[in-house]
């Protein structure tokens, strides 16, 4: 089945992907100043992001299963919704957090961004879909970029002991991240973005609560002082609002679209990180910046939207 984009929906979804992608770029800031200033765990931070964020995603889900218009899903569609909300909330986001705990909140950023082209190559293999002429451009553009400042992060940062193992979860991260991009793209048309979103973000915290009841600290929720407010700030700024507008621009451009335009998330989480955790900004990653910044454009401001070839199979 193929969706040509028109102009009309193309615009604001572009919108949508780069305000959503700014939001969620707080979240690393978010959370190494959680974690600078309570000594929390990983997962006891991320539960109490999902404790704030559940009501929002509890009154969508059924807002949108009461809407006349609304179809049920298939016992298949049940399953990838489910699945895709604990790949992609649920392992992403606990791979994310315990590797905030051990690297720079820019160098997070920039390997999470591995996860467009991983996006991409699912999509073109698995969805049989066309990648265009211009989104080839933007992959090599942003990986350049990404790879430069990387490099220059890691001859700073190189005698931290766990600056590997750090490395290494937002790796994972951006695996795992790359299938709910690529998979929620293929769902959406089916089920909708408002409810492919509010369900699987349900389905994540499910499996976020089970992970802390058998293996979390209850104490710490109570004893952190201004864990809370850290949680608040999570839930809403960093998670409730981009996932939305990142699934009304998935819906509206295509999901390898949005895996590229988000490269705007490691530009925001340097600046912010530099401004609010006092990160070195170094000449290489002013580059990657740069490099970064022109596929935003590419993408942003191409004449013609890219046609979007989905496999109905």
């Amino acid at each position: 089945m193929r969706n040509s984009l028109p102009p009309a929906r193309s615009v604001p979804g572009f919108l949508l992907t780069v305000a959503g992608a700014i939001l969620f770029s707080t979240k690393a800031i978010i959370v190494k100043l959680a974690f600078g200033s309570t000594h929390v765990d990983a997962l006891t931070l991320l539960t109490l992001r999902m404790v704030f964020a559940l009501p929002f995603y509890a009154a969508a889900a059924f807002l949108v299963a009461g809407q006349k218009s609304s179809a049920k899903l298939t016992q298949r569609e049940w399953l990838l919704v489910i699945g895709l909300g604990l790949c992609g909330y649920y392992l992403s986001s606990l791979f994310d957090f315990i590797g905030l705990q051990y690297i720079s909140a820019g160098l997070e950023r920039l390997i999470l961004f591995l996860y467009p082209s991983f996006a991409v190559f699912i999509n073109v293999y698995l969805f049989k879909q066309r990648i265009t002429a211009v989104q080839k451009g933007a992959l090599l553009l942003t990986y350049a970029g990404i790879a430069l400042a990387y490099f220059g992060e890691l001859r700073l940062d190189a005698g931290n002991p766990n600056f590997y193992l750090g490395s290494f979860m937002v790796f994972l991260c951006a695996i795992t991240y790359s299938i709910y991009i690529a998979g929620s793209g293929w769902v959406i048309p089916r089920v909708g973005a408002n409810k492919f979103t509010a369900y699987a973000m349900l389905a994540a915290t499910g499996g976020i609560f089970v992970h802390f009841a058998l293996a979390g600290n209850a104490q710490a929720l109570v004893t952190s002082k201004g864990l809370w407010a850290y949680g608040l700030a999570l839930a809403v700024v960093a998670t409730v609002l981009p996932s939305f507008m990142l699934s009304q621009g998935l819906k509206r451009i295509g999901a390898n679209n949005v895996a590229i335009i988000s490269g705007i998330g490691p530009v925001s989480t340097i600046l912010q990180a530099h401004f609010f955790l006092h990160e070195k900004i170094f000449f290489e990653q002013i580059c990657g910046t740069a490099l970064v910044i022109i596929v935003v454009l590419l993408i942003g401001w191409k004449r013609k939207p890219a046609e979007i070839t989905v496999n109905a199979n």
